[in-house]
């Protein structure tokens, strides 16, 4: 059955801020407690949307998460009205109240890993939203990320939307962030690559030394079960430590593929020459054509410099030619380097023909690029027509979610803004405006 890639973007929040809470985000850190602008931060991701579509690839929307989420606060143990709470948090802990204003669930990336039917023994698209237990702030989301997507996957004959995994450490999964799906086209049988950056049971293998691996190899292999995949079609790819402590906190900024193209840092693996070679012979086996692989090396891309510029979370998407265009921050233009790298990667060798670059510095400033604002879905015609019809992206609804944003998103937000009541007013009353655009209940968007 004939199926096409959609991206599903995630809707920046009306209380975009930076508090730099993601440990081993080296730009979440390095913009900690600087003004933001939730505004401009949600048009550049709708112009994102627009230009996607624009390209004639599926695009959806995802709502922001309600925020702040005071139910947190009081759970820790501060009392009174809305105002004192956030009173008592900002005067007592400014973290945890950063935490539950948080509109970190833009990144939609680690919303899910989503296996599309064709790869699945049950002939079912399965997603598992990720327990993110890895930070606190992000820990908070899974229960209304769950209920978003049981909404608009509420087809329990073509979909699952399965429970995510129990929230303990052993189990942490950041979700499609460290998931890569590769097959001849998006339509046919592929297979899947989990990469994992710390091994549980194995105390011997390698794990980084500065930052924290945010996804375990048990949490990987038990996403694969659940989602009935064919063991021989599920790989498992050990991140290189060093990367992590680089500030590599996920594989998507270390790497990034499409259909038949894997672009990777020399670095991005541990033991990574046999392990590609095993990837690409199996592809081979599998479907009877070639896996490109395009490799950047450590001389011609520093650690550093694949961090600040984001080359890897960049979207690759396959056009209605063949070809493939790579859509880059704004960074990768900027940064010498990364821009002469993009001279290899488009070459007449290989399948990406051209490259894009797009401004979305309001998330690359919190640690998230083009890759990162989006889940890609492999949906066919069936599914297309099964998943909720709201957040499918159209002229119309980009012209009222442009609308929605000048009216009920603020141009500034400081740190010290969090104890402003009047920006939670704003917070709810822009999702429930939300719920109606996007035509599902109030109820679901505002988790009550």
């Amino acid at each position: 059955m004939s199926a096409r890639e959609f991206n599903f973007d995630g809707l920046i929040g009306p209380t975009h801020n930076y508090a730099g809470l993601s440990f081993g985000n080296v730009a979440s850190a390095s913009h900690q407690n600087t003004a933001s602008n939730p505004r401009a931060a949600a048009l550049q991701g709708l112009e994102k949307m627009k230009f996607v579509a624009d390209l004639g690839i599926g695009q959806c929307v995802l709502p922001p998460l309600r925020r702040p989420r005071l139910e947190f606060l009081r759970g820790l143990g501060f009392s009174g009205s809305d105002q004192q709470i956030v009173d008592k948090a900002y005067r007592q802990c400014p973290a945890l109240l950063a935490s539950c204003f948080s509109a970190s669930s833009m990144w939609t990336a680690n919303a899910a890993t989503v296996s599309p039917s064709s790869d699945c023994q049950d002939g079912r698209l399965h997603l598992t939203p990720a327990n993110l237990s890895s930070t606190l702030h992000r820990s908070i989301e899974p229960p209304s990320t769950t209920r978003n997507l049981r909404a608009i996957f509420s087809d329990h004959e073509q979909f699952v939307v399965h429970d995510p995994l129990p929230s303990q450490s052993g189990l942490s999964d950041e979700g499609a962030a460290n998931h890569t799906r590769l097959a001849p086209a998006h339509d046919q049988e592929g297979v899947e690559v989990f990469v994992f950056g710390v091994d549980t049971i194995d105390r011997s293998a390698p794990r980084p030394g500065e930052f924290p691996a945010r996804q375990t190899l048990l949490a990987s292999q038990a996403v694969a079960r659940n989602h009935g995949l064919p063991m021989e079609r599920a790989f498992f790819l050990h991140q290189n430590p060093a990367a992590i402590d680089a500030g590599v906190f996920h594989n998507d900024v270390i790497c990034v593929g499409n259909e038949n193209v894997l672009l990777c840092h020399e670095l991005a693996f541990v033991d990574q020459d046999r392990q590609l070679k095993r990837l690409s012979t199996e592809f081979e086996k599998q479907f009877g054509s070639p896996l490109e692989v395009i490799e950047l090396s450590a001389k011609e891309l520093e650690l550093t410099d694949a961090v600040s510029s984001y080359l890897f979370n960049s979207q690759l998407v396959t056009l209605a030619n063949g070809k493939m265009t790579l859509i880059c921050p704004l960074e990768c233009k900027e940064n010498p380097r990364a821009n002469r790298c993009l001279d290899k990667i488009v070459d007449e060798s290989n399948s990406i023909e051209k490259v894009e670059f797009l401004n979305l510095r309001q998330s690359m400033n919190n640690g998230g690029g083009p890759a990162c604002l989006r889940l890609r879905v492999v949906l066919t015609e069936e599914q297309q027509a099964g998943i909720h019809q709201g957040i499918v992206y159209s002229k119309k609804l980009h012209e009222d979610l442009f609308m929605w944003v000048e009216s009920n998103y603020r141009e500034r937000v400081e740190p010290s803004d969090l104890r402003d009541p009047a920006l939670i007013r704003e917070s709810y009353d822009a999702i429930s405006a939300l719920a109606r655009i996007l035509d599902l209940p109030e109820s679901v968007l505002l988790d009550c």
